[in-house]
Parts: structure tokens; sequence; C-alpha cells
């Protein structure tokens, strides 16, 4: 029977700007596959928050392939122990060649050909295969986002988009997202669109206005296509085009007739003329959107929404994990700011969450290790305590937006309309690493053709769902915005890897010696 939905697992991890333990997280997310599930999902989805320093995040490209190679072979490490057992290690699924965030075709080809010669050497030695292609992946400043699938063919008509909405605009805090077609055996008959959004909201307590503001960010200047360019191809060279002359009137000359009636018949054409391209304009920008109205979607990230506007107090009664305690944890979630302000409407519009039955996922303290000398692989569970600044909080999340109602009511009266159907939501335990848990979803989501998402004329004018009516308007200078603020992220993240890094400085002192040099020469010359 062929299948009706993809298995996805998507997971939000802030790595506090540290290179991941590659057999510790591979032990977690090996946790995360085998959860309530014996098969692994078909697509992986990784939304990375704060993912490498500065200077690496704001320069981007061959500067984050180490921390994105650590990744790539923690997830394969995982998918091979959950299919073979815990004898599979690390050097057995050693990663790809580091992605090229950009690559060219001829890049494409280059390691097509490398990864088949290292699949006849590793059929040679009896190593098992790679399960998981690092498809894609993308950043802006600190977040990142990486795409990863059982079988690369599947992944079609891959986009991204970013936008940065920190300082000047720049990605110390953004978001950015893929969309893609997945296509079971590419021919379109068992095909659904797919879009992620990773994502770093503004931190603190009292920010609660601006994570609102981040999101709506997001939904004005996370486009995937150039808003103008789609202006432009429907302004077309003249701009809005005459209205069609009505019929039996030849140069104009009747809009003296009757008192004017031709020119209100003319008037009428022209509002008509531009109601239309105003809808085509409408149209055409909510598809390059985030709630691209054929397109299911997930965002994930940390988030930062907080149980508190303000810091805690001393002695303040924190969330505990002992079930018997007055302060255990879901007590404190009816506090929980996210939750509160997307039923209101103010955040994450239209999205859904599944029950959030984990502890607060920040801010952790690690303690230092029992034993010194073990491996972070063989300790166990990392001790910790909630930091004493910050209220324990769940900023952490993945939301999705479900199946729309039209969908679901073609459904006949003897199935189940189809949903996104969770199967797993939940926090990893914690890592030396960072003061963040990672949360991850696994959901099957249903095959649903493009066009058969789409909502039909009779929802235009009442729904409120994002699909409909987008609850912001597009940017049209999004990309422009964008362009300008990537050029201060090069000139930022540039100045800070010459003067803040080892290599930096060596560069540098190169530099130093080779004009030192040239001015010696030219003296003694």
């Amino acid at each position: 029977m062929p299948p009706s939905a993809v298995d996805l697992l998507v997971l939000s991890f802030n790595c506090a700007k540290s290179f991941i333990h590659v057999g510790v997280f591979a032990n977690h997310v090996h946790t995360a596959f085998a959860n309530n599930a014996t098969t692994l999902p078909d697509i992986v989805v990784l939304s990375l928050q704060e993912i490498a320093p500065l200077s690496q995040s704001f320069i981007g490209d061959y500067f984050l392939n180490p921390y994105f190679s650590r990744f790539d072979e923690a997830i394969n490490l995982a998918a091979q122990r959950l299919q073979h057992g815990a004898q599979a290690t690390a050097a057995e699924v050693a990663p790809e060649p580091v992605v090229s965030v950009t690559p060219t075709d001829s890049d494409s080809e280059r390691r097509r050909r490398r990864r088949r010669r290292r699949r006849r050497r590793r059929r040679r030695r009896g190593k098992p295969e790679r399960t998981y292609t690092l498809i894609k992946a993308h950043n802006v400043g600190y977040t990142a986002i990486l795409l990863f699938a059982k079988d690369p063919q599947s992944i079609q008509n891959l986009q991204d988009a970013e936008v940065g909405f920190g300082a000047a605009e720049m990605g110390n805090k953004g978001a950015v997202g893929l969309r893609t077609l997945y296509d079971v055996k590419g021919d379109g008959k068992q095909a659904t669109e797919l879009t992620f959004v990773a994502t770093h909201l503004a931190a603190m307590e009292w920010n609660l206005p601006r994570r609102n503001a981040n999101w709506a960010a997001i939904m004005r200047g996370m486009t995937f296509g150039d808003p103008d360019t789609v202006l432009d191809e429907l302004r077309g060279p003249e701009g809005t085009p005459a209205p069609p002359t009505p019929a039996g009137s030849d140069d104009g000359s009747d809009e003296d007739d009757d008192g004017g009636g031709g020119g209100s018949e003319r008037h009428r054409l022209l509002h008509d003329a531009h109601h239309r391209e105003h809808l085509q304009v409408r149209e055409r920008l909510h598809d390059i959107s985030v709630f691209k109205p054929s397109s299911h979607l997930f965002v994930a990230g940390d988030l930062n929404y907080r149980i508190s506007t303000s810091s805690p107090p001393p002695n303040a009664a924190f969330p505990s994990l002992d079930p018997s305690s007055e302060s255990y944890y879901p007590t404190f979630l009816p506090l929980d700011q996210l939750t509160r302000e997307r039923l209101a409407g103010r955040t994450l519009h239209g999205l859904s969450e599944a029950d959030v039955n984990f502890p607060p996922t920040y801010k952790y303290k690690v303690l230092p290790k029992k034993t010194p000398a073990d491996d972070d692989e063989d300790e166990g569970q990392v001790p910790w305590k909630f930091a004493s600044h910050r209220y324990p909080s769940w900023t952490d999340r993945v939301l999705y937006l479900d199946v729309p109602s039209w969908v679901q009511s073609k459904s006949p009266p003897s199935e189940s309309p189809p949903s996104i159907r969770v199967l797993a939501y939940d926090a990893l335990p914690v890592l030396r690493s960072s003061d963040h848990r990672p949360v991850y979803l696994r959901a099957h989501v249903p095959l649903i053709p493009p066009e058969g998402m789409t909502p039909p004329d009779s929802e235009r004018e009442t729904s409120l769902d994002p699909r409909v009516k987008l609850p912001v308007e597009v940017d049209p200078e999004a990309w422009a915005r964008r362009r300008a603020a990537r050029r201060k992220e090069l000139v930022t993240g540039w100045s800070a890897f010459l003067w803040s890094t080892k290599e930096g400085v060596w560069v540098l002192a190169t530099l130093l010696a080779m004009g030192m040099g040239t001015w010696w020469f030219y003296k003694t010359g």
C-alpha cells in the first residue's frame, strides 16, 4: 500500500555557540527516533540557534561547515544505532564532505561521484550505508536550518528564505526557512509541499512585545521570492494596463453623451481592472510568504517566551520535577506567554502545538562531573540545576499549521479527516554544551498535493486562516533590506574574525609582516 503520509521529525536546539559532542547528541537523537516509533522518519529538520560564535555565524559558508558536519554525523550515527544496534560508532558514519551552503551544479556532481566512491569502499569494508543525506544547510546569522532526507530524490523544488531582526536588522536574531515539494516517487502522484521555519526571537522576560514584533517581522519579511520582482512582473513595463474600451465606443468621444454616462462606464472598468490587479498581487505575495496556501508549515526554534515579565526575586518558587511537589512543573504552564499570546491572536497566528508534557527547557546550570575523567558519552545523565537569575521557561518549541478545514470537510463520512498526527513531542536531556534542552516533534503529515490545499473562493471573504488572509502585509522591500543587512553582517563578521580569533591574528600578523617586508625592500632597494 503506498504511503499516505510523510514521517517527519523536527528538532530545535540552542547550541550556545559551541560544538556538539557527536556521540552524546547521537544518543539523544536515537531516543527521539525510537519514541513511539519503530522506523526512522523520512525527513529530519534541525532548527539550530546560536550555531557558532559571531564571526563564523556572520561570515557563514565555509566557516560553518565544521558545525554542520557534526550534526550530519550525529544524525546518521543515531540512525545506524536504531537500525543496527548500539555497536555503530562515529567512525563508521563519518560525515560526507562538508556541505556547501550554496552548491553549484559542478559541486553537486563532484559530491555525487565522491559519495559513489565512498559507498563502494564501505561495501568492501562491510560498513553500513549512511541513512540520511544532508540536502541543505542555510543560515541567517546565529540561526541555521538543516534538512536531511532518507531519499534525496524525494526532495524537489527546494527554496530558502531569511530575515534578520536583530541590531540593524542583522542576524544576531532572525529566522531562516526552507520550502520543498516532497514527492515520494517523483511523479507528483504522492506529493505534498512543506515549509520549515527556524527562528530565534528576542530574549529576556520583559521583552514580550519584542518577541511578538519579531514574529510579525517573519510574516512580513521572510519570503521565498523577491516581492519587488513579483510586483514588477505584475506591473509590466507600462504599469497597470488601460481598461478595455466599451463595446460600441470609438475613441472615447461618447464620454460627453448622455450626461457623461460613458465616463462612468470607463471609471467602473478602470476600478475593476485595478481591483483584479490588486487581487493578483495579493495572491502572488501570499504564495511567497510563510503562509503559502498550498503548503504545510512548521515553525521551530528558541522562541524565548517565558512564564514571567520580570526576573525572579530571591527565593522565588521554581518549577520542580517532583510530582509530589506543590511546584510540580505543570502548575506553571498556565503562565506560559506563548500559549496566551498565541490564543489571543498576537503571535504564531493559526498555528497549533501538541500538549506540552515536558519540563521547562531553559535555563540550566550544568554541574561538574562526578568523575572528572569520564568521557561525556559515558557520563550518563548530566547533573544540573535551574539558573537562579532566570525563571525556568518553555522557550524552545515546535509548532505547526494543521490541515485546513476546507480540506478536512472533503473527507468522506466513513473516513477520519486528514490531519497532522503527532507521534511524539518531547524534550531531550540536558547537554553539557548548552543551557537549553533540545525539543523535537515527530509527526505524520498527510500527502495532500498543493492543488488540494488551495482554499476555495467560498473561504476568501470569511475565513481567518492565515492561508486565506495574511495577518500582516508582505514587505515589498524585504529582499532589499536583507541585502543591506547582509553587507553589515559580513563587515561585522570579518572584523570580529580578524580581531577576536587566533586565525584572524595570524592573518593580521601575516599582512603586517608582508607590509614590513615590502617597506624594507623598498627602502633598501
